[in-house]
Formats: structure tokens, sequence, C-alpha cells
């Protein structure tokens, strides 16, 4: 299950998240979680620990390699 199925906030195919990392979303640069975009995951990270889906068993805790962390328009998602 991905985040957005998770949390159903309709936002999916805005994300950087979308579509290949909606179960490592924290490690996304300005996913957007609770509604707002949000900063690279050292800083989102406090509110990530608090997040439903971060704590549930959908979260994928191994970390994406950087080349898959591209977003649509073919940029890194740092």
């Amino acid at each position: 299950m991905n985040c957005w199925e998770f949390k159903k906030c309709g936002r999916e195919k805005s994300c950087p998240a979308y579509p290949d990392h909606g179960r490592q979303c924290a490690q996304m640069a300005r996913a957007l979680c609770g509604g707002k975009v949000r900063g690279i995951f050292a800083i989102k990270l406090a509110g990530c620990l608090q997040c439903g889906f971060y704590q549930s068993e959908y979260y994928e805790r191994t970390f994406a390699k950087p080349y898959e962390r591209t977003r649509p328009d073919n940029r890194l998602s740092l």
C-alpha cells in the first residue's frame, strides 16, 4: 500500500513520491505530508515519526538508491 492510498490525500500525481516511492515517502524531498510540502528527510523526520503511515507495516524502511529518486521531469529529488 502506498502512502496516498493509506492517507487518502488525493494528491498522488502531484507528489514527488508518485508513482514509484509511495512506500518511502519520508525519503522524498518536497513530499506532501499532512497537506504541506516538507523539506529534506533530516528536517522532516520529526513529523514522519509521528505519521501513521510511517509507523505502519506498509512503510518500506530500506533506502531508495539515488538514481531511483527521480521525479517525473527526470530531476533528482534531493
